[in-house]
């Protein structure tokens, strides 16, 4: 990390901006989402080598394999949360960490958990060097953080192939838990609404592009 790639320069916050448009013109309406999006340096999380790539709308490679989302699907997600400042956030797939500041920059009190200990370990020592300090885990995110539980918020940032049971214990009546499901490339992006201690609602919300989550990859 070189002190240049932790430089935020007026151009950085112009194509912040420009960004910013083209999510509104995209169809995100939620001022806190464009407020948070605006504020936090993308280029933050990338290569330096690969920082012109910060501010286009596309998902991105990062280490172990994994990559840092499409700012469009950062900013659907984090709209579909209806987040209320203060709430208990639990996110599964810490990653590069730029949805986790997003979060926070929402007021969002974070629960965050990464299996990759390459990316665990890069992603913990960046957010605090960029001011940042969730609460963070290295596990395996089927099992959620029990001992922490229940959440207001549950978000999970990668593609599942089922809906994991012990997320939906974990959440709060009135939570919401938002998880990309599906085998494929493609993953159907759903809302979970807990209306009841046995009764859960369950709508889609289109299809979006995960990397797969893998259960028992701690090692």
């Amino acid at each position: 990390m070189t002190s240049n790639q932790l430089t935020d320069t007026y151009l950085h916050k112009g194509l912040r901006t420009k960004l910013v448009k083209e999510l509104i013109e995209k169809g995100i309406s939620d001022k806190n989402v464009l407020a948070a999006l605006e504020k936090l340096p993308r280029h933050y999380f990338f290569n330096t080598a690969f920082a012109k790539f910060a501010y286009e709308d596309k998902a991105f490679p990062i280490a172990a394999g994994q990559t840092i989302s499409q700012p469009y699907t950062v900013a659907f997600q984090s709209q579909l949360l209806e987040l209320k400042k203060g709430e208990k956030v639990l996110e599964i797939g810490t990653g590069s960490g730029y949805q986790t500041c997003i979060l926070m920059e929402m007021g969002a009190k974070i629960f965050s958990i990464e299996r990759q200990k390459e990316l665990f370990d890069k992603t913990k020592n960046l957010l605090s060097q960029i001011g940042y300090s969730p609460k963070m885990f290295y596990g395996d995110g089927y099992k959620g953080l029990e001992s922490y539980a229940p959440f207001d918020k549950i978000l999970v940032t990668a593609g599942a192939p089922f809906i994991p049971e012990p997320l939906k214990q974990q959440l709060k009546i009135g939570g919401r838990l938002i998880i990309p499901v599906g085998e494929g490339d493609t993953q159907e992006m759903i809302l979970i609404e807990r209306v009841s201690e046995s009764e859960f609602r369950q709508t889609p919300h289109g299809m979006f592009r995960f990397v797969p989550l893998l259960a028992e990859k701690n090692k």
